[in-house]
């Protein structure tokens, strides 16, 4: 066999060894465990709350809205740190670029205000 594929067979054998390996630790532990199934275990729980009435409920897309805009403001955060720790290797072309940045970010955030995503309605 080439030496080439001797690389291949390894990856293959220690993927294959791995793969039986789970197999047979989920095996045991099917085996091993205890199974008492009863109702109030099959029952559906949400947050300590016992479940009543039909499982369907509109979830607000301002939820997501605040997610979003929290997750946008927290990559600014991750952008901005490293800058500052090198800000004086960039000069004032990192300082123009990052007042550019922010401003792009100000500009979404006024945007946002305006259209009133961030006003919270019950």
């Amino acid at each position: 066999m080439i030496s080439y594929f001797q690389d291949y067979v390894t990856i293959g054998a220690v993927l294959g060894f791995g793969l039986f390996l789970v197999v047979l630790l989920l095996g045991v532990a099917s085996v091993l465990r205890p199974n008492k199934p009863y109702a109030e275990k099959l029952q559906t729980y949400e947050c300590g709350v016992d479940p009543v009435g039909t499982g369907w409920s509109q979830t607000y897309v301002r939820y997501y809205i605040f997610g979003l805009l929290f997750v946008i403001f927290d990559v600014e955060a991750v952008f901005i740190f490293p800058w500052a720790i090198n800000l004086e290797k960039l000069g004032y072309f990192g300082l123009i670029e990052m007042f550019f940045f922010i401003f792009i970010l100000l500009i979404g955030l006024i945007y946002a205000i305006r259209k009133d995503v961030l006003k919270w309605e019950s």
